[in-house]
């Protein structure tokens, strides 16, 4: 199971998670990882897209503590629902929420963790950090991270 912060405006609008731009990242990288999307349940925290309207476009605002903790009811049904061997948070927010925690992504990457309710987890970056990255190489290198952080999510999953 796969955990990310909230919809963007791709996602609010066709009514699913990672289908824009953070959504192709993701699924370049799970392709690079040998999994098949189909494969993995993807949902986020938030389920509403909190945006801030700027012309014609809606730019991500990121949610606050009452935001996330509002839509904790529903990450929890899916969870006893998909009953998974391990979740794997997409960024900071998730991680946060997940872990009950503020949780430093650089210091825990590659670590199985013990969330409060028993669920095993590991973190990484979400897919949208690549496309912020100012250069091709940088996209490159942290592309190649969130491959070799799926890698590793897949054997701990493996090894439950």
């Amino acid at each position: 199971m796969m955990v990310g912060e909230q919809p963007g405006d791709q996602e609010d609008l066709q009514g699913h998670p990672f289908v824009g731009p953070a959504g192709r990242e993701l699924d370049k990288a799970l392709a690079g990882a040998g999994l098949d999307r189909g494969k993995v349940y993807i949902t986020n925290v938030v389920k509403h897209f909190k945006n801030e309207p700027r012309g014609k476009r809606r730019l991500h605002k990121r949610p606050n503590r009452y935001e996330v903790d509002r839509c904790r009811w529903w990450l929890d049904q899916e969870m006893s629902l998909v009953k998974p061997d391990l979740i794997l948070a997409l960024g900071a927010t998730a991680a946060q929420l997940l872990m009950g925690k503020t949780v430093v992504l650089s210091r825990l990457r590659g670590q199985v963790l013990q969330m409060p309710d028993g669920h095993r987890a590991m973190v990484t970056t979400h897919p949208s950090s690549i496309l912020r990255m100012p250069d091709q190489e940088s996209r490159h290198q942290a592309r190649a991270a969130l491959v070799e952080d799926l890698k590793a999510a897949v054997r701990a999953a493996a090894s439950s």
